[in-house]
C-alpha cells in the first residue's frame, strides 16, 4: 500500500490530525488484512489521494485499532469516514469505487476550478483493472454485508456456533482471563468479574481459523467480542458503556444469567399464575396493557429505537411478518417491568403476547418464524397482516369505476388543474369518485410510484390510469373522454 496515504496508530493521533487540519478534509479508510475487497479499495483510495492533494488520506487497520473502530461504529470493512471542518460529515461502507469517488469529491471539491471531480477522475487515475477487480469483489462478497455462512464451510460454521453457544456468556479475546494480551480484552474481563458473572473464553490468538472466521460470522471486525446466550453484545467500548449504565446487569438478569449473590429461580413456562401475588390494581393494569393491542410487545426501548439486540430482533420479525403491533417500553416503568415477570411467570424481556396470550421471547419467536409456526398462530388467532400500501392504493383506485385523485374535493378544488378536470367530467355527465391527496401524505407519495405518474390530478377508469389534466382536456376536446369512460 503506497501513494499519499498515511497509517494512523491511535485515536490521539487522529484527534491531532483532525484538529490541525480544520480547514482541510480528512478521510479515513478502515481495512483488514483478511478482506481482499478492502485491500483493492485501498488502491482506489491511494489513487484518489493523488488526485486530491489538498485532502488528507489515512488508513486504519480495523482489528489492530479497536478503539478507533468502535469510536466510529465500524462493523464491516472496507469502511470510510469523511471529516470536514473538524467534524464527521459522511461515511461509506462497502467496496463501491464510484460512491467513494463521489463522496471524496463532495468533501474535497473539484480537482480544478470548474471541473466535476468524481468517477471520471477515479477512472483515469485508477484504471480499468483496479475498478473491475473491486467491482467483481463487491459482487462476489457484498463486502459491506455479512457473508453467507456457507462460505466458511459447514464444519467451521458449526464450530463457531458451538463456541459462541458453549457458555451463556462467552468472550472471544486476545489471551485468557488470567493473562489478557491486550488492554481492551483486559477491560472486558475486569467488567465481567465486576458483574460477578461466570463466563467462558476463547483465545483467538491460538486459532487463526476461528479468529478470521468469527469476524465474518459476527460481521464484527475487531476483538474482544462478547456474547450472551449466542447473541453478540459488542466489543470493549459497548461493554464498558453497558456496564456503566447498568444495562449489562439487566441483560444478564433478563436472560437468566446468574451473577454472584443471585438466586436461581425456576424458569417460567409462559403460563399465567393462578395467584400472582400482585396487587389488584397492578394486576388489572398489566392485563389492560397486554390486551390493548391484538399483538403486544413488551420491550426495551421503542420499535424505532430498540435498546437491546433481543428487542430489536423481535421488532424485525414482526415487521417481516407485516404485522401491526403495540409496544410498551419496560425501561420507563419499573413497576410494570418487575410486575410482568411475576404475572407471566417469565423472567426475561422482550415478551410478546398475541390476543392476551404469552408467546415468548426473541429465541422462541425466531424459531417459530423459521418453522412457519408463527404465521400459523397468527392465522389461528385471526390476527392478520396489516394492509400494504400497494394493496390500499389498489382498493382506492378501484373504489369507483371512474376515480379522480386530486387536491381538495370536487366541491372545493385546491388547485386549478384539479378544478379543470372536475369541470370536464361534470360537463360530460360522468359520475366519478374522488380522493383528496392533501389529506393523506402516504397515499399521495405512494400513488406517484404506483402509477409511475409524478403529478396530480390523476384520473383512473376501471383501475387503469387515464392521465392528468392535459390528457383529460385533450380527450374531452376530441370527443374521446365520454366514450372512454363509458366502456
Amino acid at each position: 500500500m503506497g501513494g499519499l496515504v498515511k497509517d494512523l496508530q491511535s485515536k490521539e493521533e487522529l484527534d491531532k490530525v483532525v484538529s490541525s487540519h480544520v480547514d482541510e478534509p480528512v478521510i479515513l479508510h478502515f481495512w483488514a488484512t483478511w478482506c481482499d475487497a478492502s485491500k483493492q479499495m485501498d488502491q482506489v483510495f491511494s489513487h484518489l489521494s493523488t488526485d486530491f492533494p489538498h485532502t488528507h488520506f489515512f488508513r486504519v487497520e480495523a482489528e489492530e485499532q479497536p478503539e478507533l473502530s468502535e469510536a466510529y461504529a465500524v462493523s464491516a470493512v472496507p469502511f470510510f469516514v469523511f471529516f470536514k471542518d473538524g467534524k464527521v460529515v459522511d461515511t461509506l461502507e462497502g467496496a463501491n469505487p464510484s460512491s467513494l469517488a463521489n463522496k471524496v469529491a463532495k468533501v474535497a471539491g473539484p480537482i480544478n476550478p470548474g471541473e466535476s471531480a468524481a468517477p471520471a477522475s477515479l477512472g483515469m487515475a485508477a484504471g480499468p483493472t483496479v475498478l473491475e477487480t473491486v467491482k467483481d469483489l463487491a459482487k462476489e462478497n457484498g463486502s459491506s454485508q455479512k457473508k453467507s455462512i456457507s462460505e466458511f464451510g459447514d464444519s467451521l460454521n458449526k464450530r463457531l456456533e458451538q463456541l459462541v453457544n458453549s457458555h451463556p456468556v462467552m468472550l472471544f479475546m486476545k489471551g485468557n482471563p488470567e493473562q489478557p494480551k491486550c488492554g481492551f480484552s483486559q477491560k472486558v474481563v475486569d467488567i465481567l468479574k465486576g458483574e460477578g458473572v461466570e463466563f467462558g473464553s476463547f483465545d483467538i490468538l491460538s486459532d487463526n481459523e476461528v479468529r478470521e472466521g468469527l469476524k465474518k460470522f459476527s460481521n464484527w471486525p475487531t476483538f474482544p467480542q462478547l456474547y450472551c446466550k449466542g447473541e453478540l453484545l459488542g466489543g470493549c467500548d459497548i461493554a464498558v458503556a453497558m456496564h456503566e449504565s447498568g444495562e449489562l446487569k439487566e441483560v444478564f438478569s433478563d436472560h437468566g444469567v446468574l451473577t454472584n449473590g443471585s438466586k436461581e429461580t425456576e424458569p417460567g413456562k409462559g403460563g399465567i399464575s393462578v395467584s400472582t401475588g400482585l396487587s389488584t390494581s397492578l394486576n388489572s393494569r398489566i392485563a389492560s396493557i397486554i390486551n390493548s393491542s391484538p399483538v403486544m410487545l413488551f420491550m426495551k426501548g421503542k420499535p424505532e429505537e430498540p435498546k437491546c439486540g433481543f428487542s430489536s430482533k423481535v421488532v424485525e420479525i414482526l415487521r417481516q411478518e407485516n404485522m401491526s403491533f403495540g409496544s410498551f417500553n419496560i425501561l420507563e416503568d419499573d413497576e410494570v417491568r418487575q410486575g410482568l415477570k411475576v404475572y407471566s411467570n417469565w423472567s426475561s424481556y422482550p415478551q410478546l403476547y398475541i390476543k392476551g396470550e404469552l408467546i415468548g421471547g426473541s429465541d422462541i419467536l425466531l424459531e417459530m418464524q423459521k418453522s412457519g409456526e408463527l404465521k400459523s398462530v397468527l392465522i389461528e388467532k385471526e390476527v392478520f397482516p396489516k394492509e400494504t400500501l400497494e394493496e390500499r392504493l389498489k382498493k382506492l383506485v378501484s373504489s369507483s369505476p371512474t376515480m379522480l385523485f386530486m387536491k381538495g374535493t370536487p366541491d372545493a378544488p385546491r388547485c386549478g388543474f384539479g378544478s379543470k378536470v372536475v369541470n370536464a367530467l361534470q360537463e360530460e355527465g360522468v359520475n366519478f369518485g374522488s380522493f383528496d391527496i392533501l389529506s393523506d401524505e402516504e397515499a399521495r407519495q405512494g400513488l406517484k410510484t404506483f402509477s409511475n405518474w409524478p403529478t396530480f390530478p390523476q384520473l383512473y377508469h376501471n383501475g387503469e390510469l387515464i392521465g392528468g389534466c392535459d390528457i383529460i382536456l385533450e380527450m374531452k376536446n376530441s370527443g374521446e373522454l365520454k366514450s372512454t369512460l363509458s366502456e
